[in-house]
C-alpha cells in the first residue's frame, strides 16, 4: 500500500507543480493581422504581384504574337528560317518558365524579408506581457487541445503593446 501510494504521488507531482504555474493563451495570428504595420506589408507585396503579372503577361502577348506570325509565314519561308523562328518561340517560352519561377521565388523572399520583423515584434510583446503579468506560459490558442474557460486570454495585454486598439 506504501509502495502505491508513493508511485501516486510520484506521478501527480509534476502535475501540482504544473497546477501552480500562471497560464494563459493568445491567438497569434489574429493579432499579426491587426498590427498597424501589415497595411504596408501587405501593399508591397500585391505591388510586386502585379509588376510580375503585368511582366508575364506582357511575355505571354510576345509568344502569341511571334506563334501567329511563325503560323503564317510558314509556307514561304525557307527551312532554315522556320528553325530559327521555332528556336526563338522556344527561347522565349523558356524565358517565361524561367521569369515566373524566379519572380516567385523573389516574391517569396520578399513576403519574409517584410514580415520577419514583425513576426519579431510581436514574438517581443508577448514575451515582455509574459515577464509582466508573471506568465509562465503563454500558449497558441489555435494550437492548444483544449483551453479551460477560466483561462486568460493575454492578447488583451499584447495588443496595446503592438499599437492595436
Amino acid at each position: 500500500m506504501l509502495k502505491k501510494l508513493i508511485i501516486l504521488s510520484l506521478a501527480f507531482a509534476p502535475l501540482a507543480a504544473f497546477a501552480q504555474d500562471k497560464l494563459a493563451y493568445i491567438n497569434s495570428q489574429e493579432i499579426y493581422y491587426q498590427m498597424p504595420e501589415i497595411g504596408g506589408v501587405e501593399s508591397k507585396i500585391t505591388a510586386k504581384q502585379e509588376e510580375i503579372r503585368k511582366t508575364l503577361t506582357g511575355l505571354e502577348t510576345e509568344y502569341t504574337r511571334k506563334q501567329e506570325e511563325f503560323r503564317a509565314d510558314t509556307a514561304s519561308l525557307t527551312q532554315s528560317v522556320l528553325l530559327d523562328r521555332q528556336k526563338q518561340l522556344e527561347q522565349l517560352q523558356e524565358r517565361y518558365e524561367t521569369y515566373a519561377q524566379n519572380s516567385q521565388k523573389e516574391l517569396q523572399e520578399l513576403s519574409q524579408q517584410l514580415q520577419a520583423p514583425l513576426f519579431e515584434k510581436l514574438q517581443k510583446a508577448i514575451q515582455e506581457v509574459g515577464q509582466e503579468q508573471g506568465y509562465t506560459y503563454i500558449f497558441e490558442k489555435n494550437v492548444a487541445p483544449y483551453i479551460s474557460s477560466s483561462a486568460v486570454d493575454a492578447s488583451k495585454f499584447v495588443k496595446p503593446k503592438l499599437g492595436i486598439k
